[in-house]
């Protein structure tokens, strides 16, 4: 397999940055993320998703075959086409763009293997920076260091590892990970809990991706706490 060339250019963002995909997109959340200064990107269709939220991306990033009319864009927003097809649209966008937090939404739902896929582009990526991956439900908070938190005492707080780590200790998890080791396909710590709501979990080293999932409703306050950690 040949090597993927350099993206002919990076673009960077010093605030919130959230790429759009084709899946499913919560467009009353999307709106919600742009009133609060949030940059948005179209991973290629996704572009389409965030036009339907009644809002206009900054940028659109990809190999161009899903999106719906690329010439209505030419002179409106900056357009960047990679035909490399090695990668997803999504993992174009993150390698084209720099950010200290990018959430990720339409990534997840539709189809399984776009699912997978954009599991796939987190754990090469995260090293690089927090990405908060968005669905229906939860949202998976890829991480390569410690991490602190509030949520509601007894609240649900998943630990998936995206490559063999082990953990140094936590704070405030119903199951203590000190010590652990996780690793895909061998040791999972779904549906740990919060005892009090705060809590901390330190992995050994800063270079192994991990992925932290609670219940939606906290995105705010993670992409609010990642970004304090960022800087």
């Amino acid at each position: 397999m040949q090597e993927r060339a350099s993206p002919p250019q990076v673009i960077s963002y010093e605030g919130l940055l959230v790429i759009v995909g084709g899946g499913t997109v919560d467009h009353d959340l999307l709106r919600d993320l742009y009133l609060t200064g949030a940059h948005l990107v179209g991973a290629d269709g996704g572009a389409d998703q965030i036009v339907a939220a009644g809002l206009k991306p900054e940028a659109i990033i990809g190999d161009f075959d899903s999106l719906s009319n690329v010439d209505e864009w030419l002179g409106r927003t900056r357009l960047l086409r990679i035909p490399e097809q090695e990668t997803t649209d999504f993992e174009k966008a993150l390698y084209s763009t720099s950010a200290p937090v990018t959430i990720a939404m339409g990534m997840t739902g539709k189809r399984f293997d776009h699912t997978l896929a954009a599991l796939d582009a987190v754990t090469k990526h995260a090293r690089d920076r927090v990405i908060i991956l968005v669905d229906e439900a939860d949202i998976a908070v890829a991480l390569t260091g410690p991490f602190s938190f509030e949520v509601a005492p007894r609240e649900r707080v998943s630990v998936h590892p995206l490559l063999p780590i082990r953990f140094k200790r936590s704070i405030g998890l119903r199951y203590p990970l000190d010590g652990l080791r996780l690793a895909p396909g061998e040791r999972t710590g779904t549906s740990n809990e919060a005892v009090d709501g705060p809590f901390r979990i330190e992995p050994e080293g800063r270079t192994r991706p991990w992925l932290l999932l609670l219940d939606r409703k906290y995105l705010f306050g993670v992409a609010a706490a990642a970004t304090a950690m960022a800087g």
